[in-house]
């Protein structure tokens, strides 16, 4: 017999297999031993109170052993000789674009512009070592994209936009814990997405698609207002392009506008990370003085307000986890947050941002942002790139013109103060202090200012000198959006060419980016059959 039953426990009870069978035991007047296994479905913390639960849909087997797997299995068929497709990009976007044409029978080519996941290491490595970016292979760029060293967040709140349990039924198909199936929250772990990643782009390689890694698209093929492929250093790819270059490649948009294709500037939020001992978050979320105990993850916190007319928030929030310099070249201060599986370093962090929206670029009064040499804000389609491309210059001039980076304890930024010493921290590049509210825009440290005050009355205890700002956190999603039809998935002006993903403006995150790939090779597939 199979049982479902939702449980509302306390940590120690779910901590276990075995636990949850004692417990069902009990609750349901059964024997233990006619219990023969349970599979946790959902699972969730309720912390709002002093008493901490876990929410748990469970299925239990009595007297039967469970006969399928704990996923759904994706049959991937052998593509050699059919039509070809392009992608471009192997984050998530192109590399679930890539798996869903060869689902329907297409043979997809995918380009990369970095390394694969495995050499990108020893170029990240530098960063913090020689403070060197290489501008191809780097946090942004390589097999992977921005999430393969991001901590690996699966929560996404686009589940109108396509399938998100197919995105993480695949993931588990290809090495990933089944636990991210029942996760409200769930996540891969930075120290676990390399093994994952190659196992994804094997499985394209074995049924007949190419990756080609160090291979930099330098155009497309153009036919009249039909793309035909695109142009390397020396290679040509012919098929239907689906573009899936992640919110970084800003060589694709300078090229994008100078040909005439349409773009155009998207909101964004930018701001900083906000890194507080774990510790002291586990104390303040699950009010306990001695914090999450045994049997607790390390804990989050989300936190939103509104401060003149602009939303401020928590962004991407790591608990227990680190600091990263997310820089894509030369000249910029960049951060990012990660955390491993075990989510067990001694720092927790979120980025913490304000709203910035297009039309906000038109008052220039408004941003009072310092000259930065090299780097001009035109307005037009790329105005919000270039004020993110400034905004960065000059955390990196701040921070003494290598990847140190700019810092002030959170209390004093609030008071207007400096910081004669910073706290430890995770970032291992180094920080150095530096008064953020004096140099960051008015119209971003200002609202930082206020939004702290009220995440601090929200939260005893948040609003403390024990945490610290590292700056800069701009690349929250794609400055710029390319424009594609909504029905079709296809440019508005490019028959053959579909912007795929967070790079193009329509995703924000690992699991949205994975279903929007998903969605292009759809459409991709129905324009091919069209066509011949």
């Amino acid at each position: 017999m199979i049982q479902e039953y939702q449980l509302r426990i306390l940590p120690e009870q779910a901590a276990s297999e075995q636990s949850i069978k004692k417990y069902l035991a009990f609750d349901k007047g059964m024997d233990v031993r006619t219990i023969t296994a349970v599979r946790v479905l959902k699972r969730s913390i309720d912390a709002r109170q002093r008493t901490i639960y876990v929410n748990l849909k469970v299925r239990c087997y009595i007297n039967e052993q469970p006969l399928d797997d704990e996923y759904i299995h994706t049959e991937y068929q052998n593509v050699e000789g059919k039509p070809q497709a392009v992608v471009v990009g192997a984050g998530p976007g192109g590399l679930f674009a890539a798996l869903r044409l060869i689902e329907l029978g297409l043979r997809p080519i995918v380009v990369e512009r970095g390394k694969n996941v495995h050499d990108r290491r020893k170029d990240i490595a530098k960063i913090s070592r020689e403070h060197n970016v290489d501008p191809e292979s780097n946090y942004s760029f390589g097999e992977g994209g921005a999430g393969a060293f991001s901590d690996g967040k699966l929560y996404t709140r686009s589940k109108k936009r396509g399938n998100v349990e197919k995105i993480l039924n695949v993931f588990c198909q290809h090495g990933a814990s089944t636990s991210i199936l029942a996760d409200a929250h769930p996540h891969l772990g930075t120290d676990r997405l390399p093994g994952i990643i190659e196992a994804m782009r094997n499985t394209i390689i074995n049924c007949g698609g190419e990756v080609h890694f160090e291979t930099k698209m330098d155009g497309l093929l153009i036919s009249g207002n039909r793309v035909e492929g695109i142009t390397c250093s020396d290679k040509t790819f012919k098929g239907p392009v689906i573009l899936a270059t992640g919110h970084s490649a800003r060589d694709v948009y300078r090229y994008l506008h100078a040909q005439g294709i349409e773009i155009e500037a998207k909101d964004i939020a930018v701001g900083v990370r906000l890194e507080h001992p774990s510790a002291l978050i586990d104390q303040i979320q699950y009010h306990n003085k001695n914090g999450r105990g045994k049997y607790l993850p390390a804990a989050e916190y989300s936190f939103v307000t509104q401060v003149d007319g602009r939303g401020v928030y928590s962004f991407c929030m790591c608990p227990g986890g680190t600091v990263v310099p997310a820089a894509s070249g030369p000249q910029q201060i960049v951060v990012n947050g990660m955390s491993n599986s075990q989510r067990n370093s001694p720092w927790s962090n979120s980025g913490m941002v304000v709203e910035l929206h297009a039309d906000d670029l038109q008052d220039r009064s408004l941003m009072e942002v310092p000259p930065v040499e090299g780097v001009e804000v035109k307005g037009g389609a790329l105005a919000m790139m270039e004020f993110q491309e400034r905004i960065e210059k000059l955390a990196w001039m701040q921070g003494n013109m290598r990847q140190t980076a700019p810092a002030q304890r959170m209390a004093h930024f609030v008071n207007g103060k400096g910081s004669y010493d910073l706290p430890k921290t995770s970032y291992t590049p180094g920080l150095i202090s530096t008064p953020m509210h004096f140099w960051m825009p008015k119209f971003i440290a200002g609202r930082l200012q206020q939004g702290f005050k009220n995440f601090g009355k929200m939260s005893h205890g948040f609003l403390t000198d024990e945490a610290v700002m590292i700056g800069v956190e701009t690349r929250t999603s794609a400055p710029v959006r390319i424009v594609r039809d909504k029905e079709t998935l296809m440019h508005t002006q490019m028959q053959g060419l579909f912007p795929c993903g967070e790079g193009a403006g329509y995703a924000g995150g690992i699991v949205s980016a994975g279903v929007d790939g998903e969605r292009c090779a759809e459409m991709l597939a129905e324009y091919i059959n069209s066509e011949y």
